[in-house]
């Protein structure tokens, strides 16, 4: 069984013994038997694990975790201290340079956000090596669906950043109007110049938790985690 240490695993206890995600456990155990699946199976749910659904003021949505060795870690556009910046995640830091004058960090791990409230989800959380989107369709949209359906419940008001396509598609799935929905293009450097640069949204997302009495997050905390 799925074990999240906080409020997720009362929240999400139909889900991870409902029949889709019963079949997908076992596609994720035969995939992770025969071939090299990203990223290791106990960091899958690391976003949910420091993030709590009570605490998550900010959603940032990708599509699937990074397919090459030792970078996806469970956290969406965040890899390991010491591993080389991906271009996606080069781009979102270009970008908050921009914007707030946030200097690039020393690593590309993102729980400094993650503990401050931002839920680092991916669309699909698990890929095999070397094929984007390989796991598409398989049930992990069903169950970010539904962890997408819970966050538009919340009474507090939350911030949805959905980065490129697969995101995006989610956004009928957040209809209360306390919340705020940001989209753009995915941070690639194939969609980059097409929407995500000067998109604007950690300023924009400052923004509203302030006018709703929530609190700011602060975006230059990348790294402190320790």
């Amino acid at each position: 069984m799925v074990s999240l240490s906080n409020d997720w695993d009362e929240i999400l206890r139909g889900e991870f013994s409902s029949p889709y995600y019963l079949e997908l456990r076992e596609f994720l155990k035969s995939e992770y038997s025969t071939r090299r699946i990203y990223p290791k199976m106990e960091d899958i749910y690391n976003a949910l694990r420091y993030t709590s659904y009570a605490g998550t003021r900010v959603v940032i949505l990708g599509q699937d975790p990074y397919h090459g060795e030792g970078q996806a870690h469970g956290l969406c556009f965040s890899v390991k201290e010491g591993v080389k910046f991906p271009p996606s995640l080069k781009n979102i830091f270009k970008e908050l340079n921009s914007e707030l004058g946030i200097a690039e960090p020393k690593s590309g791990e993102l729980v400094g956000w993650a503990k401050q409230g931002v839920l680092l989800l991916n669309t699909t959380l698990t890929v095999r090596e070397g094929a984007p989107q390989s796991h598409k369709g398989r049930g992990w949209e069903e169950l970010t669906d539904k962890i997408i359906s819970l966050l538009n419940e919340k009474r507090e008001s939350v911030v949805f950043m959905l980065w490129g396509g697969n995101a995006r598609a989610k956004s009928s799935l957040i209809t209360n109007k306390h919340h705020l929905v940001l989209e753009c293009a995915h941070p690639s450097p194939l969609s980059a110049y097409a929407g995500f640069f000067g998109c604007g949204h950690f300023t924009l997302a400052n923004e509203f938790l302030l006018s709703q009495g929530l609190g700011a997050i602060e975006w230059d905390k990348i790294n402190d985690y320790k």
